[in-house]
Formats: structure tokens, sequence, C-alpha cells
């Protein structure tokens, strides 16, 4: 598979995700997080699609670093997206326990945890695939979402009710919005990633096609 397939199949699998995630959100009931749409009727399926086409998404986008000409360099992004797309199949596996009610069952914590290993797993990637990289825009594009991922996901862990500082900020109010805003900004981060890898092959031709006339100018001289 070239890298401009991989590249294709990643954001197809971000997209499958999105449409699914967003299917289940205005077709079903209103549910807390993202994750209960598997518990209502109906919902099941678009959630197990969404949760595997972004695993599709992680490992293609891994794969795709891997046949890229400097493997050595993205080993580190490729383990944490690897990790990602593992967690996000354990979390289609094991359901989780609904959100108005506290996680008691084997099954919701497996969830939980394989949970917290793809929200964090992810903005890290994007960041050491960006770190040392030429101040372009497209590389400020993925450090961006970096960022935003990790501020969403700061703000998601403040709200959620499991935690000390929700009371004080009133976070059982929207901390299922913060869970969207932050789904979404991994996704759009994963796109991000996947578009910046694909427009540096054509970098490197440029920068190929300017060595060789610099060398033929002073080969003439």
């Amino acid at each position: 598979m070239t890298e401009k397939a991989t590249g294709a199949v990643t954001v197809t699998g971000a997209l499958v995700a999105v449409l699914a995630l967003g299917y289940a959100q205005l077709a079903l009931p209103a549910q807390p997080l993202l994750s209960d749409y598997a518990l209502v009727s109906g919902g099941l399926l678009p959630v197990l699609l969404g949760m595997l086409a972004l695993a599709v998404a992680c490992l293609s986008l891994a794969y795709g670093l891997a046949a890229a000409g400097d493997p050595g360099r993205t080993a580190a992004t490729r383990v944490l997206l690897v990790a990602a797309a593992g967690g996000l199949m354990m979390s289609a596996m094991f359901p989780t326990d609904p959100g108005n009610s506290p996680i008691d069952s084997l099954s919701g914590e497996i969830h939980r945890w394989a949970a917290a290993v793809v929200f964090t797993t992810l903005p890290v990637a994007g960041w050491t695939l960006a770190r040392g990289r030429a101040a372009l825009p497209r590389w400020n594009a993925v450090r961006a979402m970096s960022v935003t991922s990790v501020l969403a996901l700061a703000v998601y862990l403040a709200a959620h009710p499991a935690s000390f500082t929700s009371p004080w900020i009133g976070g059982d109010a929207y901390y299922g919005l913060l869970e969207r805003a932050l789904v979404l900004a991994e996704i759009a981060l994963i796109v991000t990633m996947a578009l910046a890898c694909r427009q540096r092959p054509a970098a490197t031709a440029s920068t190929t096609v300017t060595e060789s006339s610099a060398r033929d100018e002073r080969l003439a001289a």
C-alpha cells in the first residue's frame, strides 16, 4: 500500500467515525456520553462502527509512517498510534456502564481505561510527529491540534462527575458536551497528521530539485 493510499484510508476511517457517531447523536435518544449509545436499542452498531473505523485510521496512519523514507524518526508516533488503535478496539469489545451510574463492572473498568489510553496517546502522537519539524503550516496545524486535544482533555476531566473539581464548576451539566468536543478534536488531529504526512513527499521532491539545481550551478561555475 502506497503512502497516498494509507493517507486516504486514514481520512476515510476518520470520516466514517464522524458519520457513525453523528448518526447516534442525531437519531438515538440523548445519552450522557457517546459510548452510552451502545446501551440503547439500535446504538450498538454505529458505536462499534465508529470506534473500529477510527482504529483502522490509526493503524493506517502508523503503517504509512513506517513505509515512509525515515521510519526511525516516527517510531514513537507509530507506537502511540498502535496503542490508540488497541484502546479503541478494547473500548468496542467491552461496553461501558451507563453514564448516570458508577462504573462497577469489569467491562466498564476495561472500557474506561481503554478510553483513557486513546484520549492520552493521540495528542502525544501528534506532538511527537511534529517535534523537530520545520515551522511549516502543516506541522504547525498538527502542533495546534495536539495542544487543543490536551486542553479539551484537561477540561473534560475537570468537569467529569468523578472528578473532585466537577462540583466547583458544575461539570455534570456539560461534561458530555466536552467529551464530544474532545472526540472531534482527536479525530481532527488524526486527519491533520495524515494530511501533513501526505504533503511531505512533495516537499521532499521540491527540496531535491532545488539541491540538484544548486549542484548544477556549482559544476557550471
